[in-house]
C-alpha cells in the first residue's frame, strides 16, 4: 500500500491535471550490466490514434544523439582513421578557424568537448540540402571572438557536431547516417536511425512517439506509420534530391546533435555497454579517451545551451557528461543522492531525456517525457520537475 501511495503521490507531481489525450508520455527503463527492466510507460505516443506509449517506441531523443555520434568518433579512432588532436582542417579540405584566432587549431577533442568556440546563433547549426558545412562556418555569427579555441572556455554548441560529422563522411566516403548504422547501431543490435535515415525498420516508423509542445500542438513526427518524405531539411526552392550529395559537405543533414530516433528499451543497451567499460565494442583506451573530462566548471569559464552558467553543466568528456560530483556552483545532482553519474540529457521539442549509469555500480536509467514547457519549473537540481519524479518513480520501482 505505502509503494502504491509513493508511486500515486509521484504521478500527480509529474502529470498535469486533465484528460488522458493531454497527458505528456513518459517512459523509464532501468539498467545494470546484466539486466534491462522497464519501469514506467504511459500516456500516449499518438493522440490522433490513441496508442499508447511503450518502452519499445523509438522518439527523437535530442541532443543524447551527441554521445552516440562520439561512439561512432571513438570506433573510427579504433581503427586508426581519426586522431582527436588532429586539425580537422587536414580532414576537410579546407581552413576551420576562428576568424579571432587564426593561429588556433581546432581537433575533434575540442569539437566533442564543447571548446572548440562555435556558437549557435540563430539555429545556424541547422544546415540545409544545397549549403555546405564550409559556407555556414564562413558566417562570422558562429565564431566566438572573446575566447579561444582550446582556451578552457566551454560554450555547450550545437554546431560542434555537424563539423564532427562532417569530418566523419571525409574520411569513410559514407554519408552519416548509412556510417552510424554501420559502426554504431548494428553492432549493438538496435532498431534506430538518425533522422529517420539508415537503420530504422518498417515497425520504428509505425511506432513513432509523437512529439508534442505544451501547448498540444505538434512539434515532430506525426509519421502515420510512414517514413518522412524527406528526412533532411533542404534548402528553400530546392528538391530533396540526396544522390548527389558528396559526404564531407554537409554533415548538419542528418542531425548528429540531435536527431537520433531509438526506444529507452535500445538506449538502455547502450547504456549497458557504457557501464561495462565498452567492453566489446571501444578498446579500453577509447573508452578511458571519452570519459576523460576535458572540461570542468570553476565557476566562471563556461556557459550552457541557454548561454547562462546556471550549473547545469558542471563536467564533460568527449560527449560524455558527468553529474552529481558536486563542485562551487553546480546543481547537477538529478538524482539527489551525491552518487557520481555519467551519460548525457537531451531537450527539443517539448522533449526532455536523459541516460545515466553509475560507473561503479553499473546501474542506470534511460528516460523520456514530452510536452513539458519551455518555462516548466525547477526541481531541486537543475533539471525540472517532471524530470526529478521520474528519476523518484524509477527509483522507487523494485530492480529484479
Amino acid at each position: 500500500m505505502r509503494f502504491a501511495f509513493l508511486c500515486s503521490a509521484l504521478a500527480s507531481l509529474l502529470l498535469p491535471a486533465g484528460p488522458a489525450s493531454a497527458r505528456p508520455a513518459s517512459v523509464a527503463v532501468a539498467f545494470d550490466r546484466q539486466k534491462i527492466r522497464p519501469v514506467l510507460a504511459e500516456g500516449l505516443a499518438d493522440r490522433a490514434t490513441g496508442r499508447e506509449v511503450t518502452a519499445a517506441d523509438p522518439v527523437r531523443i535530442a541532443s543524447i544523439s551527441k554521445l552516440v555520434t562520439a561512439l561512432g568518433v571513438m570506433r573510427l579512432v579504433d581503427q586508426g582513421q581519426l586522431d582527436l588532436d588532429r586539425d580537422v582542417s587536414a580532414y576537410l579540405g579546407f581552413p576551420v578557424r576562428n576568424p579571432a584566432f587564426l593561429d588556433r587549431p581546432i581537433t575533434l577533442r575540442l569539437l566533442l568537448s564543447h571548446q572548440s568556440s562555435l556558437l549557435d546563433g540563430e539555429d545556424l547549426y541547422i544546415i540545409p540540402l544545397g549549403m555546405t558545412l564550409q559556407q555556414r562556418l564562413a558566417d562570422p555569427r558562429v565564431w566566438d571572438r572573446d575566447h579561444a579555441p582550446g582556451s578552457g572556455w566551454f560554450h555547450y554548441t550545437n554546431l560542434n557536431f555537424p563539423v564532427v560529422a562532417s569530418v566523419m563522411e571525409r574520411v569513410t566516403g559514407e554519408r552519416f547516417d548509412v556510417l552510424m548504422s554501420r559502426l554504431v547501431l548494428q553492432p549493438l543490435g538496435l532498431d534506430a536511425c538518425f533522422n529517420w535515415g539508415a537503420g530504422c525498420s518498417a515497425s520504428a516508423f509505425r511506432s513513432a512517439v509523437v512529439l508534442y509542445r505544451d501547448s498540444g500542438e505538434v512539434a515532430r513526427d506525426d509519421l502515420k506509420g510512414n517514413p518522412p518524405a524527406c528526412p533532411v531539411v533542404v534548402q528553400e526552392g530546392g528538391a530533396c534530391d540526396l544522390s548527389t550529395y558528396r559526404p564531407g559537405d554537409n554533415g548538419a543533414l542528418f542531425s548528429p546533435q540531435g536527431g537520433l530516433r531509438i526506444s529507452m528499451l535500445d538506449l538502455a543497451r547502450i547504456g549497458q555497454m557504457l557501464a561495462r567499460g565498452g567492453k566489446g565494442f571501444l578498446s579500453p583506451r577509447a573508452f578511458a579517451q571519452l570519459g576523460r573530462m576535458e572540461w570542468r566548471f570553476d565557476g566562471q569559464n563556461g556557459l550552457g545551451e541557454d548561454g547562462t552558467a546556471s550549473g547545469f553543466f558542471c563536467a564533460y568528456g568527449l560527449a560524455l557528461h558527468r553529474i552529481g560530483a558536486g563542485g562551487r556552483g553546480c546543481h547537477d545532482d538529478l538524482f539527489t543522492d551525491g552518487r557520481l553519474r555519467l551519460g548525457h540529457a537531451g531537450d527539443a521539442y517539448g522533449l526532455k531525456s536523459g541516460l545515466w549509469f553509475d560507473p561503479v555500480s553499473g546501474r542506470g536509467l534511460a528516460y523520456f517525457t514530452t510536452a513539458v514547457a519551455p518555462d516548466a519549473p525547477r526541481g531541486r537540481s537543475a533539471y525540472t520537475a517532471a524530470e526529478e519524479a521520474i528519476v523518484e518513480r524509477a527509483g522507487a520501482a523494485p530492480f529484479r
